[in-house]
C-alpha cells in the first residue's frame, strides 16, 4: 500500500509561487487569457518549452503565467520549473 501512496504523492505538481519561472511541458488544447474577460486562444501562441513567469495563483490548481505573447491561465500539471543552465 505504501507504493501507491508514494506514486500518488509524486504525481502532485509542486506549487509554483508568484514570481517563479516555469516552462510549459506540454501544449494544452487551448489557451485561456488572464484578462478580466477571458477568451480562448489557439495553443500555438506559446511553444512547448517556452519559459514564463507566474504572475498570479488561481483556483483549481491553475496559474496565470506571463509568456512573451501574453498572460494565460495554465493548469499547474502542464508546468515544470524552468532551470536555466548558465
Amino acid at each position: 500500500m505504501t507504493s501507491s501512496s508514494e506514486t500518488s504523492a509524486a504525481d502532485i505538481p509542486l506549487p509554483a509561487p508568484v514570481g517563479c519561472q516555469v516552462r510549459l511541458s506540454t501544449r494544452p488544447a487551448y489557451l485561456k487569457t488572464a484578462d478580466p474577460m477571458p477568451m480562448l486562444r489557439p495553443p500555438d501562441l506559446v511553444d512547448t518549452g517556452e519559459v514564463g513567469v507566474v504572475v498570479a495563483l488561481r483556483p483549481l490548481d491553475q496559474r496565470a503565467v506571463r509568456f512573451r505573447r501574453g498572460t494565460f491561465i495554465v493548469d499547474a500539471a502542464v508546468l515544470e520549473p524552468a532551470t536555466e543552465l548558465a
